[in-house]
């Protein structure tokens, strides 16, 4: 903390706030903040709005860095001087330092690639922390965790692609803790799509990072596992989701959104998931997004047991599986990936392989691609980039690279 910091902190009611004002921090459980951040310039009066709507009581206002409180006139008759509107339009460190999701600029794929890089390795760390603490019993709180869920939120808002595609590389021995970055995302991202409200997509997203946390308490040998699981172990397995919702019980964990989708992201729709058998009546909107998400990056990515699927691949097996997933959900899941995510590779009408690197917004069914196999003479070629919205080549299907006996090519769309 800067030094005498805390003499220019001030504790406030709801109801003292006004606009100009820095906030430092929201008072109260975090699923009753309307907002991501909490150290922020309260500039515009939809915000002012947001903050006396909601459930909290107080604020910490930095009165150093923003507007002390008003005496009078009242909060509400209060007209700003132009001192005050200037400090409104300072374009120094106290507005840049304002982060919250509805006004994050978008990004390119390029330009957000490096910044999801580190969000990815940072949080992977303290997932593995969190899944050691829960092994050992310990407290876990959720506003402990929120920074990742926001820092994941922030990199999907920039960009929803970079991040997304970039987590599919996780290593076999990442998967467990890579998986929970994975589908925190993806529901951050179909939660936008959804329309969802900004506290709704907060608790979907704290619900993608925690669902799996009953992994925790499986075996290693049986988690790791290289070949098939026995009868045994597999209802071992299953026992992961009444586990977790255990474990986050204990851990202090009261999340309603979050013990839901960990108690019942593998029910389906027809009845025949676990642990409940729920049907697709009986399940939460968030579960049905838990379902998706969670199957889309199992399916994508490389596990001890059997290798990936590329994306395209994937949605298009996944659309099949009658009775597994809501219809309209899954529309929305795969509208929030594009048609053709990153890394899905697709056989071009001149009978070239070729891998997505790039979506294009306005017109989704022809994404930028690499070329890098004629199907013709079964050979590698030497590889191209082509943007299929300027009528390059043009897409005939989903293919499968293995199937022409082609091994890894994520390097040809992750730069890495």
């Amino acid at each position: 903390m800067r030094g005498g910091q805390s003499n220019m902190l001030k504790t406030i009611a709801i109801k003292e706030v006004c606009l100009g004002m820095y906030i430092h921090e929201l008072k109260g459980p975090w699923m009753d903040h309307p907002f991501w951040r909490t150290k922020f310039v309260l500039k515009d009066p939809v915000d002012l709005q947001k903050l006396r709507a909601s459930q909290l009581q107080e604020v910490v206002i930095d009165i150093s860095q923003g507007l002390d409180v008003v005496p009078e006139p009242t909060v509400a008759d209060h007209q700003l001087t132009d001192k005050e509107m200037a400090m409104l339009e300072l374009d120094g460190p106290v507005i840049s330092e304002s982060v919250d999701t509805r006004i994050i600029m978008p990004a390119t794929l390029e330009e957000e690639r490096a910044q999801a890089a580190k969000v990815i390795a940072s949080s992977r760390k303290a997932i593995e922390s969190m899944f050691k603490d829960l092994r050992m019993g310990k407290a876990i709180e959720a506003e402990a965790v929120m920074p990742i869920v926001e820092e994941i939120s922030a990199s999907v808002t920039r960009n929803v692609h970079a991040l997304i595609s970039l987590v599919r590389l996780k290593t076999v021995d990442d998967y467990t803790y890579m998986h929970s970055v994975a589908v925190c995302a993806l529901m951050t991202a179909l939660g936008r799509e959804l329309k969802l409200s900004d506290s709704e997509i907060k608790q979907a997203g704290l619900a993608g990072l925690m669902h799996d946390m009953g992994k925790a308490g499986i075996p290693l040998q049986i988690l790791n596992k290289p070949g098939s699981l026995t009868d045994h172990e597999f209802d071992v397995i299953r026992q992961h989701p009444q586990l977790g919702h255990d474990m986050l019980l204990k851990a202090n964990i009261s999340d309603a959104v979050t013990l839901d989708v960990c108690l019942h992201h593998h029910e389906k729709m027809d009845g025949s998931g676990y642990p409940e058998h729920l049907s697709g009546d009986q399940m939460t909107v968030f579960a049905k997004m838990g379902a998706i998400c969670d199957v889309y990056d199992a399916v994508t990515s490389t596990r001890a047991y059997k290798p990936a699927w590329e994306p395209g691949m994937a949605l298009k097996r996944m659309a099949s599986w009658g009775g597994h997933f809501d219809p309209d959900v899954f529309k929305a899941f795969v509208k929030s990936l594009g048609i053709y995510p990153i890394g899905t590779v697709v056989m071009l009408k001149s009978g070239r392989l070729a891998v997505v690197v790039k979506q294009t917004p306005d017109s989704l069914l022809r994404p930028v691609v690499k070329a890098f196999f004629s199907t013709k003479s079964k050979i590698h070629i030497p590889v191209i980039e082509l943007d299929l919205s300027k009528g390059m080549d043009e897409i005939v299907g989903n293919e499968s690279a293995s199937t022409w006996g082609v091994g890894n090519i994520d390097h040809l769309w992750s730069n890495h």
